[in-house]
């Protein structure tokens, strides 16, 4: 499977460079369903989903990868529910609320994303009693998950 996932890969980002997308993972089911999943900074369409979706899977049956051309070939974002994997992905959400869940301890935080640099990302936080915000540094080594959160 890894070679798989290698080679999807490889055939991808070609497709990629050009364009505000960017890669957030790749799976591959045993039976052959390839599902590819991105972002975009300025938001993923459907119909930019569409456009790589239709030129991978050319590339994908030009490869021979699947000599019985026996394969699926899903393109979508990885969904609200999913957390970030990537600092791409922390920047394109920089102004949005978002919950962190630690690796050490069993609690979450909420709070608005303000900055992130390679190393940690800053939320502003509202204290408690107080009625302003306090920035609150976390590495990412701390970080189990990061998940946008709906406001309305």
């Amino acid at each position: 499977m890894l070679e798989v996932l290698q080679k999807v890969q490889s055939l991808l980002l070609p497709l990629l460079e050009e364009t505000d997308m960017f890669l957030v993972n790749i799976n591959v089911k045993p039976t052959n369903n390839v599902k590819v999943f991105l972002d975009a900074d300025a938001g993923l369409s459907i119909d930019k989903s569409a456009k790589i979706n239709r030129k991978l899977y050319a590339l994908i049956e030009e490869s021979g990868m699947f000599p019985d051309g026996d394969f699926s070939l899903e393109v979508s974002s990885p969904g609200v529910d999913e957390p970030l994997q990537s600092i791409r992905q922390y920047q394109k959400n920089i102004r949005r609320t978002v919950a962190v869940s630690f690796l050490k301890e069993e609690k979450e935080l909420i709070g608005i994303l303000t900055t992130v640099s390679e190393t940690a990302i800053v939320l502003s936080v509202k204290a408690s009693k107080k009625k302003e915000s306090e920035s609150v540094e976390i590495p990412f080594s701390d970080i189990k998950q990061t998940i946008v959160q709906i406001v309305f």
